[in-house]
């Protein structure tokens, strides 16, 4: 009796997903939402580490950056079918503890607010078809520049986390100790080379493995604390519920839930589009179809995310080595969003990884990310020169906010001044003024 059961079982998956019909079968399916989770599940170590540093409970953020990247991963299954998995985004967690809570001074209650606010808005804009217009008014090269200076700030970040780079009177920044007498920088280095260079063989859990490594390496030296391996997950009490929407009136709120939304829709966007192609899902005309359900998985992602307790969800591009492992439809993420439930379990073994081990898997996404750079055209001054003012100002000023606000700003003047005036949209412009007003106000 057991053998038709199984056979109805799948039948139903079948139908459910569409595996037939894109080619593609549950053994696959499995296969590429395991290689998606171990490309990706360092999120669950690093993002903790991150959101301490706005004083949030490391144990919560870890309950929460598990829930969120199982319950959105879910969403995007369920509502679009695609092999696309989500999680908190690195970037959007660096503004949040770094720009918003340090820089502003906000507290991380209402940093989560600002990131619902933003789930809300990209919600809006996903249901009456906005979010076209609103990627296709941002100039291309300030596109890729945002990206790439997500990626230099996430660099500063990490060489500053693992004392590489320490503060000077004299210039600002300054090489720190790299001798024998402090380890932590070195084994950061070295985690950094293991990371890359089990990604460019192609090892699927290359990251993870190269965080755990030098965090064993650390324990002789104690430079890391080993208290098990598997537990019950911690309590979600601390961070669960706990936005304060006490300064949404402020101009600078705006700021903040503009720069998160910014952000995420862009990083997603291209997410989609990049993934999608390599799995061969975009139509004849070079369109996603079902993009509207798949950005509203993002936009409640985000909304989620903040409710229980991380910064902006959203999805990741590792979901294309999913797809390079056979993943087509929507049951790769969810045994994606499966195993993150499995994750929950391990929080001992994520408490037990260092900032320096951190640091190093937060340097090679920053490399990625920096990549954006290539992209850019470089044939037109008036392009080129405000997109590195914005790559460039995002590490320098320590904002990922003050790099955007200063791209658009100086775009939209050398535009007029160069006589361009059909290049500046007035959505740019509008942004740029927006931007001067905060500047000037504080």
């Amino acid at each position: 009796m057991s053998e038709p059961s199984q056979t109805s079982l799948e039948a139903i998956v079948d139908r459910r997903f569409g595996l037939t019909q894109n080619g593609t079968n549950v053994r696959t399916e499995f296969v590429a939402g395991c290689t998606t989770f171990l490309t990706m599940v360092y999120i669950v170590f690093v993002n903790p580490v991150i959101l301490a540093n706005a004083g949030m409970d490391k144990g919560a953020v870890f309950v929460a950056t598990c829930l969120a990247a199982a319950v959105s991963t879910f969403a995007m299954a369920f509502l679009a079918n695609y092999p696309i998995a989500l999680a908190p985004g690195m970037g959007l967690n660096a503004f949040f503890a770094f720009t918003v809570v340090l820089g502003y001074k906000y507290t991380w209650q209402q940093a989560l607010a600002a990131v619902f606010c933003s789930g809300v808005i990209f919600l809006v804009l996903t249901f009456f078809r906005l979010r076209e217009y609103v990627i296709d008014a941002i100039p291309r090269n300030l596109k890729f520049a945002i990206s790439a200076g997500v990626g230099l700030f996430l660099a500063i970040i990490a060489l500053e986390q693992a004392k590489i780079i320490i503060a000077s009177p004299a210039t600002l920044v300054t090489a720190g100790p790299l001798g024998i007498a402090h380890p932590a920088p070195v084994l950061c280095l070295l985690g950094f080379a293991l990371i890359v260079a089990m990604n460019a063989r192609g090892i699927a859990s290359g990251t993870l493995i190269g965080i755990l490594a030098v965090s064993l390496l650390g324990l002789p030296l104690g430079l890391t604390s080993f208290n098990g391996v598997v537990s019950l997950p911690p309590s979600l009490s601390p961070t669960f519920l706990q936005l304060d929407f006490s300064r949404a009136t402020e101009l600078t709120f705006l700021i903040v839930v503009f720069s998160f939304l910014f952000i995420d829709v862009f990083d997603n966007a291209g997410t989609l589009i990049g993934v999608t192609h390599r799995a061969g899902l975009l139509d004849k005309d070079g369109k996603l179809p079902r993009m509207k359900q798949a950005l509203m998985a993002d936009s409640f992602a985000a909304m989620f995310g903040a409710l229980i307790g991380t910064s902006t969800t959203t999805s990741y591009i590792e979901s294309a080595s999913g797809v390079a492992a056979g993943g087509r439809t929507g049951l790769t993420a969810v045994f994606v969003a499966l195993f993150f439930l499995l994750a929950l379990f391990f929080a001992p073994l994520a408490g037990m990884v260092p900032a320096y081990a951190s640091a190093a898997a937060l340097l090679y996404v920053a490399c990625v990310m920096t990549r954006g750079l290539a992209d850019m055209a470089w044939d037109d001054v008036t392009e080129y020169a405000p997109a590195v003012v914005t790559a460039i100002a995002m590490p320098l000023t320590y904002s990922i906010a003050t790099g955007i606000g200063l791209g658009f700003i100086t775009y939209a003047v050398i535009k007029i001044l160069a006589g361009r005036f059909s290049d500046a949209k007035p959505a740019v412009m509008l942004l740029a003024l927006v931007f001067v007003v905060k500047f000037a106000v504080g």
